[in-house]
């Protein structure tokens, strides 16, 4: 009886001890000291957590497994997904960081004194008053100090190693362009000849020379007889032998060779009529020059007319390679920059000139000028038509401010970069392009040497929250051109 009264009375403090403890943890008052001095562990409750607040943006798993949901569901096994409301999803937003008193002084304002509210998606639309936009997210406060340049953006470090952010600083450099067209190889019109009669004449025999024929200048092409020719010799040979005494004086001999020039009899001829006082019946006609001969349409025994073309030679000694340039690349070239031209049929055996003309037309079917470029051909191994590499050096000695190609924003109707100005603040600078080349561009106005750029993940700090503002500030007022 006594043990049975015993493990009632045990029992029956239990339940009022667990009784106790339940209301008071419901409740928010601290635990009795004698309570306290018990349960140590017990004795601070902790921070209490705020109710979340807010409107539902998901549903999460009961169990805290890592499965969402846009609208409400229910788990396998029939349990609901708790809702996710706006103040409980994770921010990877830093916690902003309020500046001491002595720091806001500094900055000439107010401690604590707020300017403006400004919307959280970076949209321009400021208020002088607390708000939230569509979303339901509250407008940020801006205090006095944190917007010394209107025309600058602030990041916060953590964002810009998130994103990835590169800077680098504008360089005085060489820009030098290369520039790669085709071209093909063509005679040069300055080196060609053609062999005819200024008389009617025939041709008793043609010397050992074919199309493909190297001649020499002054080698015998063919033998040509010619009945005024040989009339023109025999009045210069009787003004030769008359005397002065019968009346021919040298006015009339001046006049007698001049016929013989003007049929284009070549001065060895008359040399030797003056040499031998006697007429040759037969005329050795030379070649006019070195070159290869690239038409024959002389045959021994025929008849040939005056102008008829008998023989036509060409020294390539110089050749010219006629190269199509883009319409774009026509502004970096100039007559004398450097060419280097590398034929098909030998890769590795570069030929360096210059060139020496620019062609005023272009062609409407490509969209392309030519111009041309004057190679020396010693070997001979550049011949008509080949196809050849062209590369042309563009650009001046004189260095220029450049930056890399990745750090141009280029809208179409303007060109940016962001200017680095230290402290995570960037300001969006408009700027005048020139020459491209290397992965660089060259900046002919809005920057100077030294200046830091970002070059990397520039479009991220391009949505941040300010850049609209900066760059509607960057605007006069008209629709730039």
């Amino acid at each position: 009886m006594r043990r049975s009264s015993s493990i009632f009375l045990v029992a029956a403090a239990a339940l009022v001890a667990g009784a106790a403890g339940l209301a008071v943890g419901r409740s928010n008052h601290p635990l009795p000291a004698w309570l306290s001095a018990v349960l140590p562990a017990a004795a601070d409750p902790g921070p209490v957590r705020p109710a979340p607040t807010g409107p539902i943006i998901y549903y999460r798993a009961p169990d805290g497994a890592p499965k969402y949901s846009p609208a409400p569901a229910k788990t396998t096994s029939g349990k609901e997904y708790l809702a996710v409301k706006s103040s409980e999803d994770v921010s990877f937003e830093e916690a902003p960081q309020e500046a001491p008193p002595e720091a806001m002084e500094a900055k000439g304002g107010q401690p604590g004194r707020i300017r403006f509210y400004r919307n959280p998606m970076g949209l321009p639309d400021t208020s002088p008053t607390p708000k939230k936009d569509s979303m339901g997210m509250d407008y940020l406060p801006v205090y006095e100090g944190e917007q010394d340049d209107d025309a600058s953006i602030k990041v916060s470090a953590g964002k810009l190693q998130k994103a990835g952010v590169q800077t680098e600083t504008a360089e005085l450099r060489t820009l030098n362009t290369m520039v790669r067209a085709p071209g093909t190889v063509q005679q040069d019109e300055r080196r060609v000849s053609v062999v005819s009669l200024r008389f009617e004449g025939f041709i008793d025999t043609v010397g050992d020379v074919t199309t493909g024929s190297h001649v020499r200048k002054g080698q015998p092409l063919m033998r040509v007889y010619g009945p005024n020719l040989s009339s023109a010799a025999a009045e210069y040979l009787s003004a030769l032998n008359a005397r002065s005494d019968v009346g021919i004086n040298g006015q009339a001999l001046k006049g007698a060779r001049r016929r013989l020039e003007n049929l284009g009899a070549p001065d060895g001829f008359i040399a030797d009529i003056e040499r031998t006082r006697e007429i040759p019946v037969y005329l050795n006609w030379p070649a006019p020059q070195d070159g290869e001969i690239v038409e024959r349409t002389a045959v021994n025994g025929m008849r040939a007319a005056p102008g008829d073309i008998l023989f036509r030679i060409v020294d390539r000694g110089v050749v010219w390679v006629m190269v199509d340039v883009a319409e774009r690349d026509l502004a970096l070239l100039e007559v004398g920059q450097k060419v280097v031209v590398r034929p098909r049929a030998y890769p590795d055996r570069p030929f360096t000139g210059k060139i020496a003309v620019i062609y005023p037309n272009l062609r409407a079917e490509t969209r392309t000028a030519r111009i041309r470029v004057e190679l020396p051909n010693p070997d001979d191994v550049l011949r008509p038509d080949m196809y050849a590499d062209v590369e042309i050096a563009t650009g001046t000695e004189a260095p220029v401010v450049t930056v890399s190609s990745s750090a141009v924003i280029d809208s179409g109707e303007r060109q940016l970069v962001l200017l680095d100005k230290g402290d995570g603040r960037f300001e969006p600078r408009a700027v005048k392009l020139g020459r491209r080349g290397d992965g660089r561009v060259e900046i002919k106005e809005g920057l100077a040497g030294n200046d830091k750029v970002v070059v990397s993940a520039n479009f991220l700090i391009d949505a941040e929250s300010n850049l609209k503002a900066a760059l509607k500030g960057l605007d006069t007022g008209e629709k730039p051109q």
